[in-house]
Parts: C-alpha cells; sequence; structure tokens
C-alpha cells in the first residue's frame, strides 16, 4: 500500500479563490451589500404577509391499504372536509338528572351560537354518544370549514369549560384544539437565540463580535421564512415545516458564520490586515463552510429517495434554508466585517493581550493524552456510543394523539374520560370497508365480533350506491399501544383474507394507527435506499476534497453512530417516558429527519477539523502534529459552534409540540456527542493509529478523482 507525501505549502503569486473574490466584493461594497440583504428581507416578508400561507399536510401513502381506504371512502361516500371538536362531560353522579341535562343543554346553546360554529350534535339526542353507566357523555361541535382561527376554538373551549362545576366535568378534545393550544409559540426560538447571544459573547468577549454571526444568521432565516411561504402556494409544504426550518436555520446559520468569524479573528491575532484576513477566512473556512452546506442539501434532498410526500415539502423547505445561509455567510458576513472592522480589530487585538496562554494550548493538551495510548479513549468512546445506540432498537414509530399530550391539558383529560366511559380504543377507532355486497360486509361483521382484541365493531353502513360498507372496529387497548397495531396485522394477515375466500369480496383496514403502521413499514422498505443515498454521496464527496479512502469511511461510521446514538436517547426519553416524558411512539417523520438532518450537520464539524489537519499535514508533513495543531486551532471554535447549536436545538423542548421536542432532543443530542466524543476524542484517536495512512488514496482512484482544494495555505503570502 502506498502512502501519497504531503504536497509542499502554496506559495504565494496564485489569483485568490471565487470564495475570496466574492468576499473582496462585498468589503469593496459593503454598504450596497448590507442594503440589497434588508430590501431582501423586508420585500419577501411583505410578499409573504400579503400572500399568506397555503401550507397542507400531504400525509398520503400511495399503495397502502390506509391510503385505498381513503380513496374508496372518498369516491363512494364523499363527507365533508370540516374540523370538529368533542365536547366531553361527566358527572359521577350521572348526567341524566334533570339540573345537570340543563346546564349541558344551556352550554351547548351558546356554543352553537359562538363564530365559526356550524352544527352541535348534542349527547343527548339519541345516537350512542353516552357512555353505558350513564356518567360520561360527547358532544360533537362542527366547524364551518379546515384551518378555522384558533381565537374562535379557544372561545368555545371558555364557553363549555364555563359551565363545569358541582360535580360536572368538561373538557375538549379534538385535532383543532390541540392545534389552538399549541399555537402562538415564539418561546422556544427566543431562547434558543438568547443562550446563542451569551455563548458567544463569553467566546469572543465583545457584544458586538458575538452579534454578526447572529445578525448573519436571522437575516437568513429570516429570508426564507418569507420564500417558504410564497412557495407554498407551489408546492406541497406541510405546516410543520416553518418551525423545523427554523430550528435547523438558526443552528446552521450562525454556525457557518461563527467558523468563517473565527478564521478571520485568528488572522487578525497573526497580524493580518482586515481586508486580507477576511478574503483568508472565506478562501479557507468558507470552503469548509460551502462543502459541509453542500452535504448537508445532499442528505437533505436524500429524503426525496423516501417518495413520502409530507418528507419531500420538508426537505425542500429546509434546503433553501441552509443555501440561504451559506449564502449569507459568503456575502452579509465579510460586508459587516467591513463595516465594524475597525471595532472588531480593536476587541480581537484587546482580548489577545489579555489572554494568559496561547490560544489552543488546553486542547493541544487533550490531543496529546489521546494520543499517547489512542486505543483506550477509541475503545471506552465506541462502546459508549454502542450502548447509546441499543434502545434505538425497540424504536417503534406512530403518529402523537391526545393521549400523549400533558395530563394537565384538557385535550389529556378529554382523551382520558373517553377511555374510561366507553374503552380504551375508542379514541382510535380502525376503519374496516368491505367493497362487495351487504351479505359480505355482514359476514366479516359476525367474523369481527368473535376477535378477542375487539371490544365492539358498528353494524356495517352501506353507502348509497351499495358498492361499500363501513364499520368502526373499536380495539380492546389504546391507540398507541403496541397491541392495536398487531391486531391490524392480524386483521389483514389472516381474519380479512380467511372471510374474502368465502365471500369473494375486498377487504381493506384503514384509520390513523392502522396509518401509523403503514408509514412505518414504507420507511423501512426504503430506508437502505436512503441511507445509500445519502451517506454513498457524502462519502464521495470527502474522498474527493481529501483524496483519501480512509477518511470517508471512517466518518460514515462515527456519523451512523452519532445518528444511532441521538435516536437511543428519543427512545428512552419519549417512549420508555424518561425524565417524567409521557411516554408513547416516536413520531413517524422524525427519525427519517434527524438522519438526514444530522448527517449532514455532523459533516460540519469533520469538515472544519479534518480540513485544518489535513492543511497542517500538508505544510509539515507530521501526522502527529497535524492533528494537535488541528484540534488545537478548531477545539474551541467547534466546541463554541456544537454548544449553540445545542442550545438552539434543546431550546425546543419548550415547545408544546411532542414532535419539534424530539426534533430538538435528537439534534441537541447528535450534536453534542459529535462535537466533543467523537470529534475530540475519537477522530484524534483514530488518526494518531492511522498515520500518513489515513490520506492514503490507491494509485487506481489518483489519476481519475479530480482535484478540489478546500484549504489554501495563506501563510506565505502574507
Amino acid at each position: 500500500m502506498s502512502v501519497r507525501t504531503p504536497a509542499k505549502p502554496h506559495t504565494g503569486g496564485s489569483p485568490p479563490g471565487l470564495l475570496a473574490r466574492i468576499a473582496g466584493w462585498a468589503q469593496r461594497h459593503a454598504g450596497p451589500a448590507v442594503a440589497l440583504w434588508l430590501l431582501a428581507l423586508i420585500a419577501v416578508t411583505a410578499a409573504s404577509t400579503l400572500v399568506g400561507s397555503a401550507y397542507k399536510n400531504d400525509t398520503s401513502l400511495p399503495g397502502t391499504d390506509s391510503q385505498r381506504v381513503i380513496e374508496v371512502l372518498d369516491q363512494h361516500q364523499p363527507r365533508g372536509t370540516a374540523d370538529t371538536v368533542q365536547i366531553v362531560v361527566a358527572d359521577q353522579q350521572g348526567l341524566s338528572r334533570p339540573a345537570t341535562k340543563s346546564r349541558v343543554d344551556a352550554m351547548l346553546a351558546k356554543v352553537g351560537d359562538l363564530p365559526h360554529v356550524a352544527q352541535v350534535e348534542s349527547p343527548y339526542a339519541g345516537r350512542a354518544t353516552l357512555s353505558d353507566d350513564g356518567r360520561t357523555a360527547y358532544a360533537t361541535v362542527t366547524l364551518d370549514g379546515t384551518d378555522v382561527d384558533p381565537e374562535a376554538v379557544r372561545a368555545i373551549i371558555t364557553e363549555a369549560q364555563a359551565a363545569a362545576g358541582d360535580g360536572l366535568q368538561v373538557e375538549l378534545g379534538g385535532d383543532a384544539v390541540r392545534a389552538a393550544a399549541e399555537s402562538g409559540g415564539g418561546a422556544a426560538e427566543g431562547a434558543g437565540i438568547l443562550a446563542a447571544l451569551v455563548i458567544l459573547v463569553f467566546l469572543f468577549g465583545s457584544l458586538l463580535a458575538a452579534t454578526l454571526p447572529l445578525l448573519t444568521a436571522l437575516f437568513a432565516v429570516g429570508s426564507t421564512l418569507g420564500l417558504l411561504v410564497l412557495a407554498s402556494h407551489v408546492f406541497t409544504v406541510p405546516n410543520y415545516t416553518a418551525p423545523v426550518m427554523m430550528l435547523v436555520g438558526l443552528g446552521v446559520g450562525i454556525d457557518y458564520a461563527l467558523l468563517i468569524f473565527s478564521r478571520y479573528r485568528s488572522e487578525l491575532r497573526h497580524g493580518v490586515e482586515r481586508r486580507r484576513a477576511a478574503e483568508i477566512a472565506l478562501d479557507t473556512a468558507g470552503r469548509s463552510v460551502m462543502f459541509a452546506g453542500c452535504t448537508v442539501v445532499i442528505a437533505l434532498l436524500g429524503l426525496l429517495a423516501l417518495g413520502l410526500g409530507a418528507l419531500q415539502g420538508v426537505a425542500l423547505g429546509v434546503t433553501l434554508t441552509v443555501l440561504m445561509t451559506m449564502l449569507a455567510a459568503v456575502t452579509l458576513l465579510p460586508a459587516l466585517l467591513t463595516l465594524f472592522g475597525k471595532r472588531i480589530e480593536r476587541s480581537v487585538l484587546k482580548h489577545a493581550a489579555k489572554a494568559r496562554r496561547t490560544p489552543g494550548d488546553g486542547w493541544r493538551k487533550l490531543a496529546g493524552v489521546v494520543q499517547r495510548r489512542p486505543w483506550t479513549p477509541l475503545l471506552l468512546g465506541t462502546v459508549a456510543l454502542v450502548v447509546l445506540c441499543l434502545p434505538a432498537l425497540d424504536l417503534r414509530l406512530g403518529f402523537a394523539d391526545a393521549g400523549t399530550d400533558d395530563p394537565a391539558k384538557t385535550t389529556r383529560k378529554a382523551y382520558d374520560l373517553l377511555a374510561q366511559g366507553f374503552g380504551p380504543g375508542f379514541n382510535g377507532p380502525l376503519i374496516v370497508v368491505s367493497e362487495g355486497d351487504r351479505a359480505a360486509a355482514e359476514a366479516l361483521n359476525r367474523e369481527l365480533a368473535t376477535d378477542s382484541g375487539i371490544a365492539a365493531v358498528t353494524p356495517p353502513q352501506v353507502s348509497p350506491n351499495g358498492a361499500v360498507a363501513t364499520m368502526l372496529v373499536f380495539p380492546t387497548s389504546a391507540p398507541q399501544d403496541e397491541a392495536t397495531s398487531q391486531l391490524v396485522e392480524r386483521l389483514r394477515d389472516e381474519t380479512l383474507p380467511a372471510v374474502a375466500a368465502d365471500t369473494k369480496a375486498t377487504y381493506l383496514v384503514g384509520g390513523s394507527t392502522a396509518a401509523a403502521d403503514d408509514f412505518a413499514a414504507a420507511v423501512s422498505s426504503r430506508l437502505p435506499i436512503f441511507v445509500l443515498v445519502v451517506v454513498g454521496l457524502s462519502a464521495l464527496l470527502l474522498l474527493v476534497v481529501f483524496r483519501s479512502v480512509l477518511i470517508p469511511l471512517k466518518a460514515a461510521v462515527l456519523n451512523l453512530l452519532s445518528i444511532g446514538a441521538s435516536l437511543g436517547v428519543i427512545t428512552l426519553v419519549f417512549q420508555q417516558g424518561w425524565f417524567g416524558a409521557q411516554p408513547g411512539p416516536i413520531e413517524a417523520f422524525v427519525p427519517v429527519m434527524i438522519f438526514a438532518i444530522v448527517f449532514g450537520l455532523s459533516m460540519d464539524y469533520e469538515v472544519f477539523l479534518i480540513s485544518r489537519i489535513h492543511e497542517e499535514w500538508r505544510r509539515t508533513g507530521d501526522p502527529i502534529q497535524a492533528v494537535r495543531e488541528g484540534l488545537a486551532n478548531t477545539g474551541s471554535v467547534i466546541t463554541a459552534a456544537a454548544a449553540i447549536m445545542i442550545v438552539v436545538f434543546g431550546a425546543f423542548l419548550l415547545s408544546p409540540d411532542r414532535m419539534l421536542q424530539q426534533f430538538g432532543l435528537g439534534l441537541a443530542t447528535a450534536v453534542l456527542i459529535d462535537a466533543l466524543l467523537i470529534r475530540c476524542v475519537i477522530v484524534p484517536s483514530v488518526l494518531r493509529l492511522l498515520g500518513n495512512r489515513a490520506w492514503w488514496l490507491p494509485r487506481s482512484l489518483e489519476r481519475v478523482v479530480p482535484t478540489v482544494a478546500l484549504e489554501r495555505d495563506h501563510r506565505s503570502e502574507n
């Protein structure tokens, strides 16, 4: 095996790179550059405000039974699409008492007069809306459309709960109620931004210097948010894309600007003139940022390989965010550095003069400790990652419902009351469709009634054209229990085929629980292609940039371990209920989104650290010293960047939305593991063991792999 010797350092005289030229333009036209960004932000914000959003949640799963149920019902017995609200009333003394009945009827009459209320069905109307013991009942409030103003829903909640008291409990459920309770966020984003500012001030010792990366990220995210609203009129964009976009955009935007600004500050400390320092920062750290951003984009676009409509809109939205943050980092940031350059330079030099030790000394010592006995930290770190990955083996996908809400919320109380009064399966009935005559539907109905996992089944409801019949099946278990998923599997694989063999009819099982199972199956079947696309393309980019086979292989393995560890932590917290979280399945969209985002973000630190190590190796030819100097020059920046991402992502644990909480915890955990354990401990250990072999590339590939210079040695040019 041949090992390449390091190339000679770059000497002066070569033309500046593209990013250096971009930085030069932004510096020469600093005022217009900032003005253009400001005008763009104002324009897209105004346009998006005037046009409004057209978000649409595409939950279709082509080719699945649950999707076919929806299509059959829409074809043969179309129903309205208006939202509904359930008003659940309970009284231990019985709801049939005249005084109680009078209070409930009066409350429902007032609710019926509220705006956006189209119809109210009383629990006393003779339908099966009163429990057998007479203590629990529910009224159905039909709204006059979908996406009703949350304030109108809150008015219904207030009016209904005003009737509670003297033994009568009134709670409300339904998607509209849950959405109204979760709207009006902003605390998570605000907390993340404030915490990021504190970390930046601590790192740079200057409020002005700390503000620049944050300001760059806010311009990028603000502009993208407006573009996303406009794009929702052209593409199918789910309504949860905006908070996910802000989650990723703030973390990535601050990080990218921070990496470039840190190199700029380092050059100032070496006595480089301000304009030249900005050009060098863009031509070195800027290249790393652009490459890392490209890997994030590749990972996100890999979601398109899954062929799931709901994820495609999110992938496009977050991809747009990353592209805008990259653009802001290489155009807006240099302009801001020019406008505030003198004050920043004074602050940097003053802070450096007060420093009692050479920057990076602590990281050099850490690298020395790791390199003296590399096997020990490597084995201990790998074992820790594997242990954290193990809980993910039991990960169970699903969709959140009121059963995972906080017990103090009215939606959770309504859910529990219905489960107590009508059985645990009442909150998530299965929809069984029979395509055939009435006799076929009744034959299936009789067979379903004998299943021990079914508490009740409604009589067949035949469509007006007589082509299909629909039955609601109430399991004995709750919607999110594994037993309910097993019931769906048993019905599809055993019960329905057996009856169909006799009746020659077609039977389908749908409903929310069945849809969650179908989504999990669709993701599992397409996941290998997704992983292959993301890992393969990212590894190929690393191979081209670093001209090494082992560097991309190491990166792929360690990134997969960090993702597995983050999913393991999510499983422990949200599925098993650690730290007081409500136990339940993991949101079906979360694992694949975390995989795409984390794999891309992990490349940020990989590229930033390895490119600096590679730069030192090319300059000195000493692999041990290269690792030490690379870690010394990037360790504090990687730690600060990771801390910022952790607080930005972790702040989303404050969100009332369970899916965003899982995103926040998963991303924060992955970044913590990646930045501290992998980049600062495991990677130096691996590179110490590999030595010069880390940069090995077979001669057969040497001839075909193009040369892409990620780093340029500017020291000899100054």
